[in-house]
């Protein structure tokens, strides 16, 4: 490849614009606004590995399952299998509308969707104590049920009902790399890790198999940035750019951050929110200690055009 390379993460509420309207139809056209942007980016040279959440696909997967079984008497779907269908479903979204779009601007340039497995470890110590509640609300009763009779971890919601609860482990490899590095030499935009990627485990014995557990996504964008020598890591999410002091008097938005003032940030523990800011960040830092020559960037994804122009956005140096 002669172009620059960047990895984009777009967050899967991403494809949620209206809270009152979650169909398909409305994710596919909210898709389509996201790769407009993304065509943009590409328009400009760039070549382009994106990443996704899932976080709410994977919700309607599982609650879709989880009625079938009760009125129906269908099988549920596995949180892993359930994994897999939201990276085909998403990545159908975005492969499509993105390649319609880059036609209709005459940039002859092919998408594919990798559907993508994560390697994690088995003695991570999130399995120790998960806290990423999954699926729909339960009674007190059923959730002693599942806890005893399928090993589930289950929480009590504030007073909304019990839950269950997954880990989160890190990230360890992507299995498919290689695959998706030979994709990306012959300049095919790659859409993978979709959700963090589906999380598998090895036995002992070189096979694979899936568990019950979910990837931040911006981790594992982070860790295919590292392994394909990205030059630029772009994190779309809901704000132009990013706060220090968010919602406080003293709150001030950023322009640009270095490594050595993320890391302090971080460190502080009160800038960013744990479960939406600070994995952006962390995830970054990871990015920055090991591309000491790469660059990355958090804005939202109506203004990724501008900010490669050096508009808007926060971006993040060594």
């Amino acid at each position: 490849m002669t172009n620059k390379l960047a990895v984009i993460a777009i967050g899967g509420n991403s494809l949620i614009v209206d809270e009152k309207n979650v169909t398909v139809e409305s994710q596919y056209r909210a898709a389509k606004q996201t790769a407009l942007h993304i065509a943009d980016m590409i328009e400009q040279g760039w070549e382009v590995a994106i990443g996704h959440g899932n976080g709410p696909q994977v919700g309607f997967i599982l609650r879709r399952s989880e009625i079938a079984a009760r009125v129906e008497g269908m099988h549920e779907v596995p949180l892993d299998v359930c994994g897999a269908d939201s990276q085909g479903a998403i990545g159908y979204a975005l492969q499509q509308n993105l390649q319609n779009i880059l036609y209709q601007r005459g940039i002859k340039k092919k998408v594919v969707t990798v559907i993508t497995q994560t390697l994690v470890d088995r003695n991570d110590p999130a399995f120790s104590h998960p806290t990423k509640p999954i699926g729909g609300f339960m009674s007190k009763e059923e959730a002693e049920r599942r806890q005893r009779e399928q090993g589930w971890s289950v929480v009590e919601d504030a007073g909304r009902g019990w839950r269950r609860v997954v880990a989160s482990p890190l990230p360890k490899e992507i299995v498919e790399l290689e695959t998706v590095q030979t994709i990306l030499e012959r300049g095919i935009v790659t859409i993978t890790v979709g959700g963090g990627g589906i999380p598998v485990v090895d036995p002992g014995d070189g096979n694979y198999e899936g568990i019950a557990a979910v990837i931040d996504k911006d981790y594992a964008s982070s860790l295919l940035a590292r392994e394909i020598n990205a030059d630029l890591f772009v994190i779309s999410t809901a704000v132009e750019k990013v706060a220090i002091n968010f919602g406080k008097p003293e709150q001030k938005w950023l322009d640009k951050m270095t490594l050595a003032e993320a890391k302090a940030y971080l460190a502080e523990g009160t800038h960013f929110a744990k479960g939406s800011m600070a994995p952006k960040i962390q995830a970054i830092v990871w990015y920055l200690e090991a591309m000491p020559n790469g660059k990355a960037l958090i804005t939202n994804p109506e203004n990724i055009g501008r900010a490669l122009k050096g508009e808007t956005g926060t971006w993040i140096v060594p």
